[in-house]
């Protein structure tokens, strides 16, 4: 058996042809996901990068590995503990290991481990390539590697190759040689009913804000605005998003291209999925995975392997953990019972679709402190720190109705407020009881200062905000963060 794992930094759903989007960004994705099975509601556990990649590695959520952020003590997997064996059971039963105890010959084409420091990213690998840009790289520095290893590799079984690509992130660097793809292309239209309100929004990565704490240089990376200061601006914004997908998707038809030469395509199967999405206006947010919400945690995975279901599509709730208790199943391995996600092998064997989970905890420590609900057609997010962010503490949104999130419902929806607080509640006593510690990683963020991409920065905001004529806000942060009472 061959397997490509095709690991798409921030990359939305809802912005690929095969999930519904209106622009040519995935021609070669949506061949690959006509073959195979689609997931629509899958979800990073944990957002963003680092928490997401370990929740998926490890089968466990953050609260039980321990990496929720992107520093302080929550950036790094916990240790297994006292039944800790002679090696990390957490590390050696994971992801990638499933592949090599498959009897698969393991690579990997990535800088994602050095880029976070999380160097456990690589259990399981015979061989790893690192460029070493720290994501910065775009794809076409990458690809003489992928088509070298695959031309090396094509006489050979029983292989799985790993390729992480980072054009869709930003800066969205993709070469100013390939133009726009989509010039003469609109953008959704919810846009007009937010932008006014959003060029005045007063956090973190928002439309005047599109490099967090100061204006993206235009001259090293045109395809991201300074600012978004109007219509042609975000068009301009959202076009450098799609591009960097459109590119991904070059790349990955020439590696089809290679294999179909090489006449292994259909003794190949395919994982496409990525470690989140990405806030493309929604919270009033641009260019950014900062929080818990639909539009960051909501995730695609498409598979196509060889001897399962075709042309597919699964509504199920579904959490990246249950990516490697599904691979063991496949490969008719033992589930182990520190695991906390379910296989969902039957919707890639059977017609009939697997039942899924019946809510989704989602988490995200790193630019906010929130947990969210994913139940029914909602989504509820309990922000704990809110990242300079404008952020009441309850948030409920229709995904079904409002996928982009334009109006929260809390209050006109008290009944399912409790609803999903209750879920909630259920969720957090059964991860205590499982923890050994019985400590809330949640609460050590707090505790060292809250979000990683927030603390020691909150003056610097509060003089970016005054000096772009946002002193109200900047006035209601004073009071928030620097009362004197603190």
């Amino acid at each position: 058996m061959r397997v490509i794992y095709f690991d798409i930094d921030t990359l939305r759903p809802d912005h690929l042809g095969c999930y519904g989007y209106f622009r040519n960004t995935s021609p070669v994705i949506d061949a690959i996901c006509s073959e195979g099975v689609r997931f629509d509601n899958y979800y990073c556990a944990d957002a963003p990068c680092l928490p997401s990649r370990a929740a998926c590695l490890t089968g466990r959520f953050g609260f039980h590995n321990g990496a929720i952020g992107h520093g302080g003590s929550c950036a790094d997997i916990d240790k297994f503990g006292m039944n800790r064996w002679f090696t990390d059971q957490q590390l050696t039963e994971g992801l990638f290991y499933r592949f090599r105890k498959a009897g698969m010959y393991t690579a990997s084409i990535s800088t994602f481990a050095e880029r976070h420091s999380s160097y456990w990213y690589n259990a399981g690998f015979n061989e790893l390539y690192n460029v070493g840009k720290g994501g910065m790289e775009s794809a076409e520095e990458i690809m003489p590697i992928v088509e070298n290893w695959l031309n090396k590799h094509k006489n050979s079984d029983d292989w799985m190759l790993h390729i992480n690509l980072w054009d869709a992130h930003t800066p969205y660097r993709v070469p100013v040689t390939e133009g726009n793809y989509f010039a003469d292309d609109p953008i959704e239209e919810w846009y007009d009913k937010v932008l006014p309100a959003h060029l005045q929004y007063g956090g973190p990565h928002g439309a005047r804000d599109p490099d967090m704490y100061s204006d993206n240089d235009p001259v090293k990376w045109p395809r991201l605005p300074a600012y978004i200061k109007d219509k042609t601006t975000l068009k301009q914004f959202i076009d450098g998003y799609d591009c960097g997908i459109r590119y991904i998707d070059k790349q990955i038809g020439r590696i089809v291209a290679l294999l179909k030469e090489f006449g292994i395509y259909n003794d190949v199967s395919f994982i496409i999925t990525s470690d989140h999405g990405e806030n493309q206006g929604e919270l009033g947010i641009y260019g950014e995975h900062a929080t818990a919400d639909f539009a960051t945690c909501r995730i695609p995975l498409i598979v196509k392997w060889k001897g399962c279901q075709e042309s597919k599509a699964c509504s199920a709730l579904h959490y990246n953990v249950d990516l490697l208790p599904t691979l063991a199943d496949l490969f008719g391995q033992e589930n182990e019972p520190w695991w906390d996600g379910k296989s969902f092998a039957k919707s890639l064997r059977d017609e009939k679709e697997d039942e899924g989970h019946e809510y989704l905890v989602l988490s995200q420590c790193a630019h906010v402190c929130q947990r969210a609900v994913r139940f029914g057609d909602y989504l509820y997010m309990r922000t704990y720190h809110d990242g300079l962010h404008p952020f009441p503490r309850d948030m409920l949104y229709c995904v079904k109705e409002d996928p982009h999130e334009c109006k929260n419902i809390a209050k006109d929806k008290p009944q399912l407020v409790a609803e999903a607080k209750a879920l909630y509640l259920d969720w957090l006593e059964k991860q205590m009881c499982k923890k050994k510690n019985h400590c809330d990683p949640l609460y050590t963020v707090l505790d060292e200062g809250g979000p990683f991409h927030v603390k020691g920065n909150e003056d610097v905001f509060i003089r970016r905000l005054l000096e772009t004529g946002r002193e109200d806000r900047a006035h209601e942060l004073m009071h928030e963060y620097f009362r004197e009472d603190q």
